[in-house]
């Protein structure tokens, strides 16, 4: 039946064209963003995880950076450490060629005071960011120090933040309130460290603190017998061991930081390609789409302007 006033074929055709219509929008929408899941309108499962994951993942970019102020830090005092430990090997050997008959010990100490300076001033130049793991000027210990390392979200769904954390007090070199607690200011019996000790102390240190460390310091001058100087010696060998021991714990904790970095960044490219994996659109499958959409529109148009003309036929009926 044909009637003027309902249209039927042309009702279909329209609610086609709107059907074409909407795809056509939600699939420009994808091209134009790149994205399938754009809003939660679109997969609230999938947008709800697409967003908790980037912002973790930008929880774990300043991870990243974390690990790189505490690289920063821990090379800082690595490098002093270094400089420090060749300049105990000078004095070593300072302190054994004064052994030799006939040397002037009093310029062989003019030479320790120089070197002992150059302790003060690497063990004052190892700072970054307001942070010396080397020197302590103040009364407390620098205690232990953290370095972030990862941000970790549990299977429970909680957050936290993990750290490295390293003991300043296999480090510090000089503390001048409190001088036991660093590697230069201590004293160090000298009888303790022979196969065969006497009993009774006899207590070097190198660099002097305030208040004074007990014991003597490790000077010379024509006095200074052999004895003695076998003493600083000793003494000195055993602080370079100590050095050697926390140059090594520092070389741990920064190779433990760079294979940190290396995981860490793994880590952000894996998520961001999870991320992808759930909401990004296939290009390819979108552009051939809406190639096939923008035919049916232009089909559904031409269906529709053919259904409202066909009502027109009527009027061919009265023209007699």
């Amino acid at each position: 039946m044909t009637s003027i006033l309902t249209n039927s074929a042309a009702m279909a055709a329209l609610q086609t064209l709107r059907s074409i219509d909407n795809g056509l929008e939600t699939t420009q929408g994808r091209v134009s963003s790149g994205m399938r899941v754009e809003t939660a309108a679109d997969n609230a499962a999938y947008w709800s995880i697409a967003t908790t994951m980037r912002s973790d993942n930008r929880a774990i970019s300043t991870v990243a950076d974390a690990l790189g102020l505490g690289a920063a830090k821990v090379d800082t005092a690595y490098t002093a450490l270094e400089n420090v430990i060749e300049v105990m090997s000078e004095i070593k050997a300072k302190l054994v060629a004064a052994r030799e008959p006939g040397v002037d010990k009093n310029k062989i100490n003019d030479e320790l005071k120089e070197l002992k300076n150059q302790l003060v001033s690497a063990a004052q130049s190892a700072s970054f960011s307001g942070e010396n793991w080397l020197y302590n000027s103040g009364a407390d210990a620098l205690g232990v120090k953290s370095v972030v390392a990862s941000f970790v979200r549990t299977a429970s769904g909680n957050v936290k933040v993990a750290t490295l954390d390293f003991d300043t007090a296999n480090s510090v070199l000089i503390d001048i309130q409190e001088p036991d607690r660093g590697y230069l200011t201590r004293a160090i019996d000298a009888d303790e460290l022979v196969d065969e000790p006497t009993g009774t102390a006899r207590e070097y240190y190198l660099i002097a603190s305030n208040p004074v460390t007990s014991g003597e310091p490790i000077e010379i001058d024509g006095s200074t017998d052999y004895e003695a100087l076998d003493d600083m010696i000793s003494v000195v060998d055993n602080i370079l061991k100590d050095l050697t021991n926390a140059a090594s714990t520092l070389g741990a904790i920064t190779s433990r930081i760079e294979m940190q970095e290396s995981f860490v960044a793994s880590l952000n490219d894996v998520i961001d390609k999870g991320i992808g994996r759930l909401v990004d659109a296939d290009m390819n499958e979108e552009s051939t789409r809406l190639k096939a959409l923008q035919t049916q529109q232009q089909l559904g148009i031409q269906s529709l302007s053919i259904a409202n003309s066909s009502a027109e036929n009527i009027l061919q009926l009265f023209r007699q």
